[in-house]
């Protein structure tokens, strides 16, 4: 991927608070393989609406955990001694630390629950 933001990553916050959040518009407006938008922020941490197919990078974050939860489709997490499947309508934490590598082997929407400092890339 030769673009400059290759994996679709928006770290803006596009909704503030007492803002009704519209995913399906965001989701049929997408048309990039790989699409990270953080839509609000809660407290001290971020709620990133993610529209993926195919492999991501192998990453961790030090200091931080990382929730997904699977809208429609299905997201494949590559942990280092284990593949977990996560379908729709089920989430899935990865602690601090830990090295993963989300994949989608079809058009898949999940929303992300992560502080508000992660770099979705990895540190």
């Amino acid at each position: 991927m030769d673009e400059p933001n290759p994996w679709g990553t928006f770290l803006d916050v596009k909704y503030g608070p007492l803002e009704r959040i519209d995913l399906q518009t965001l989701i049929d407006a997408n048309e990039r393989p790989w699409y990270n938008q953080t839509l609000c922020q809660v407290n001290d941490c971020v709620v990133r609406l993610g529209i993926v197919e195919g492999d991501f990078i192998w990453h961790k974050h030090d200091n931080e955990d990382e929730f997904f939860y699977v809208i429609d489709g299905r997201l494949l997490m590559d942990l280092e001694d284990r593949t977990v499947e996560i379908e729709p309508r089920t989430g899935f934490t990865v602690p601090s630390g830990v090295l993963h590598r989300p994949r989608a082997p079809e058009r898949t929407v999940i929303l992300m629950v992560e502080g508000a400092r992660v770099v979705p890339t990895g540190d």
